[in-house]
């Protein structure tokens, strides 16, 4: 919401305030009363984001404020635009032989004043609706909190583009019952097996998938090992020629259903696969009986492991007991948050880990709230910032284990304000999509969320911020495309995270479309 986008309007009008903009349109003295007035309201924008989830008064103030801070930036925009036409005219001037610094209203177009008194009202308008907000603030008894400063990020350790192996906690039982039943007991199974693994989002499904998928038995079990990640798209052609570029590593060109099923039948025909349908939603019996079909000629042997949130996917498509994964001990979500807070020898302070095994307690034994929150917890080192955490107010909300995202939201918030908005923007992206790094970071440079340090390329800051969310746990699932370019995914979770800061900016619609692909 607006905590999130106000520190960037503050610091665009500071800028023309130090550039004289102001002075050359006719309004520094108005843009010095909005600077005064956001500087006043941003100091307890943090607590109102703390608090806003259990007062809707608060959350209906930050929309006002939003929508104010909005109209300061359009007419920041109109003054630089104005101002840089000004300035083209100046210098194409053959007539105007100096530059008068001291006095640049002196040598203002006559005809530009109707610009002046139109942007002068506008200004006016919008310092009476500030002011009112900022006396608004007063009946919420919100708390002054000094931001937190800008972090040096371009010099931070980089991340590569290989998949990292992760550690299983508290898993290895349900990796070793799931490497058992696919190389044991249903081995000799004629028809291909389908065994899905159900559990709510964040409890590490995909995990588990992934470790499972490389364990050598595994790799020694099976003469093809195929994975497609499905998400909330069940289009069966989709996964058909997802299935076949997995196979034969390089782009399909098959267009129609039938010599996409030909060349499917081709791969698979008598080979004992196994095949990883990860994060399926859709229930429409008849779509998986038409893909199930196909993928029945392999061997006696051949497996497919689905990964699902959902119970009736598990019913639909298994044809063994589903393997239900459940939350993790308070001693392994432990584990998970020290490897990420304190990292691999460091030293862990005992007043430290202390507090970090009452944060830990509320993680309710789920893997992606201890990782987000372990990754938080690592960039701060003092007792008061983590007790901070440890006291939020957001721990206070309605939440059972099914609901981990105020946890989630709690690492949102403790974000450097350049990165919370950085990844407040991925809201732009449909859920389960691949990202293309340096695309993204070239779109945080032109909506203006990444500043000068005066040190580095803005790209170079910019790829620093996108390692700090990606050691955060902010991002997962980095690779490599065909083409060499980097590319990763968010967990849906993390990306409810960012729909619900953008939710009075960004809307997504989702156009109808044929089922061709």
């Amino acid at each position: 919401m607006a905590a999130s986008f106000l520190p960037f309007v503050l610091q665009n009008l500071n800028s023309l305030i130090q550039k004289e903009v102001g002075l050359l349109c006719g309004v520094d003295k108005e843009t010095k009363k909005l600077s005064s007035t956001l500087t006043t309201i941003r100091a307890v924008l943090e607590d109102a984001e703390q608090k806003q989830f259990q007062d809707k008064a608060i959350q209906n103030w930050l929309r006002k404020l939003n929508d104010a801070a909005y109209e300061v930036e359009d007419i920041l925009d109109d003054c630089t635009t104005e101002a840089l036409q000004y300035e083209s005219k100046r210098l194409s001037s053959s007539s105007l032989k100096k530059v008068i610094s001291t006095s640049l209203l002196t040598c203002y177009p006559v005809e530009n004043i109707l610009f002046r008194h139109k942007i002068g009202n506008r200004m006016k308008d919008t310092i009476e609706n500030l002011n009112a907000i900022a006396e608004e603030r007063m009946k919420f008894h919100l708390r002054e909190v000094v931001v937190e400063k800008r972090v040096e990020l371009a010099e931070r350790r980089e991340t590569s583009s290989a998949l990292i192996q992760p550690q299983l906690y508290g898993r290895e039982e349900d990796k070793e019952k799931i490497v058992k039943m696919l190389v044991e007991n249903i081995c000799d199974c004629q028809d291909v097996s389908v065994y899905p693994i159900i559990g709510m989002g964040g409890l590490g499904k995909t995990t588990l998938a992934q470790m499972v998928f490389n364990d050598e038995r595994v790799e020694c079990h099976f003469e093809l090992k195929i994975w497609v990640y499905v998400s909330q798209d069940f289009d069966v052609k989709r996964v058909i020629k997802a299935i076949i570029e997995s196979v034969s590593d390089r782009t399909c060109e098959a267009s129609n259903l039938d010599s996409l099923q030909k060349k499917l039948r081709e791969m698979l025909n008598g080979k004992r696969y196994l095949l990883v349908l990860d994060d399926v939603w859709d229930e429409d019996q008849d779509n998986w009986d038409g893909l199930k079909y196909l993928l029945a000629c392999g061997s006696k042997g051949a497996s497919i492991i689905v990964t699902t949130r959902v119970a009736k996917v598990a019913s639909i498509m298994g044809t063994v007991l589903a393997h239900h994964l459940s939350f993790l001990s308070e001693e392994d979500c432990w584990l998970l948050f020290k490897q990420r807070a304190f990292g691999h020898g460091n030293e862990e302070h005992p007043n430290l880990v202390a507090i970090g095994k009452e944060i830990v307690k509320k993680c309710g034994g789920v893997p992606l709230a201890a990782k987000a929150l372990g990754g938080l917890m690592r960039f701060k080192s003092e007792e008061t910032d983590w007790h901070s955490v440890q006291e939020s107010e957001i721990w206070n909300l309605p939440q059972d284990k099914n609901s981990i995202l105020p946890l989630l939201r709690l690492s949102y918030h403790n974000l450097p304000l350049e990165l919370r908005r950085c990844f407040a923007y991925c809201a732009i992206f449909l859920k389960g999509s691949e990202i293309e790094k340096e695309k993204l970071i070239h779109l945080w440079m032109a909506n203006g969320f990444i500043s000068s340090n005066g040190k580095s390329e803005l790209e170079d800051i910019g790829n620093g911020i996108w390692n700090e969310l990606y050691w955060r746990s902010f991002f997962q699932d980095v690779d490599k495309d065909s083409y060499g370019n980097i590319i990763f995914k968010i967990h849906d979770l993390m990306h409810d995270i960012a729909q619900s800061v953008m939710e009075d900016e960004c809307h997504m619609m989702e156009a109808e479309s044929s089922k061709n692909i």
